[in-house]
């Protein structure tokens, strides 16, 4: 897994987009097991395509069955308006990118809220903020919360639960 360079791949095309999930906890907080990079990208149809180019970028592959799974670069502009969740594979990890995620509601305001921070080897990125990331969590059905990460963002955030 190359996290830089995947962010930095999203850097470079300008898109706009928060690092979520479980690299983002990783990199702010605590070391998790994580096998892929989650980014919420502003829903916009200018921002969509930036990130399309980025993906082409990192070689990156997807399809909406085994069958037709090939590079994204052979995907006619504007795949990414098809669904809400994509789950792609890079030469340097897997990528999900998110249109929208559960608990939040307002991408600009949680893009305001998020944090501005470097990966160890100084690749430049923005993560949800402890809040948002505490919020996705509690929006999930009890079953799939990660409760570890949770007392991790309640203790980082002074609350006591």
């Amino acid at each position: 897994m190359n996290a830089d360079r995947i962010l930095a791949a999203m850097n470079e095309h300008g898109v706009r987009c928060l690092l979520i999930g479980g690299m983002n906890f990783l990199l702010r907080h605590a070391p998790v097991l994580t096998c892929d990079v989650d980014l919420w990208i502003e829903d916009t149809p200018d921002n969509r395509r930036r990130c399309e180019e980025a993906l082409v970028s990192l070689g990156a592959t997807w399809g909406p069955t085994e069958a037709d799974w090939r590079p994204v670069a052979e995907r006619p502009a504007r795949w990414l308006d098809r669904q809400p969740l994509f789950a792609l594979a890079t030469e340097h990890g897997a990528v999900d990118i998110f249109r929208s995620v559960t608990g939040l509601t307002d991408w600009s305001a949680s893009f305001a809220d998020g944090a501005d921070e470097h990966t160890a080897a100084g690749t430049p990125y923005r993560g949800l903020s402890d809040r948002d990331m505490l919020r996705c969590q509690e929006a999930l059905d009890a079953s799939e919360r990660k409760v570890d990460r949770m007392r991790a963002l309640r203790k980082a955030l002074g609350v006591l639960s």
